[in-house]
């Protein structure tokens, strides 16, 4: 079993920046990590993505070049970087860990999530 828990989201005005923790615990080895967002009235969307070695990431073109996504092993944490803040990314943004190392986008390759942190991005 692995547990999720994410802190850093909160209120920002756009421009602004926030940078999201998901720390992990139980059987937390070899894993892919990502980080999915879901408004209000839509699906839940990939944001980014990063595989166990952290050599691979994948990032939604909606964020690229404005978000990153880093992960500490050794410390059992991935953090999301979000710079350049718009109302659009107003969302709740969820923590999900694989139970393989590879990276993926889809939802229903992910077992384990976070409860959620809300990010509201004021215009």
């Amino acid at each position: 079993q692995v547990q999720l828990v994410e802190s850093g989201g909160g209120l920002v005005q756009a421009g602004g920046s926030l940078r999201l923790s998901c720390a992990a615990s139980g059987r937390t080895f070899s894993r892919a990590m990502g980080w999915f967002r879901q408004a209000p009235g839509k699906a839940r969307e990939p944001v980014a993505a990063i595989n166990y070695s952290g050599s691979s990431t994948y990032y939604a073109d909606s964020v690229k070049g404005r978000f990153t996504i880093s992960r500490d092993n050794a410390k059992s944490t991935v953090v999301l970087q979000m710079n350049s803040l718009k109302p659009e990314d107003t969302a709740v943004y969820y923590c999900a860990a694989r139970s393989v190392g590879g990276l993926s986008i889809r939802i229903v390759d992910y077992g384990y999530w976070g409860q959620g942190t809300q990010v509201t991005v004021s215009s």
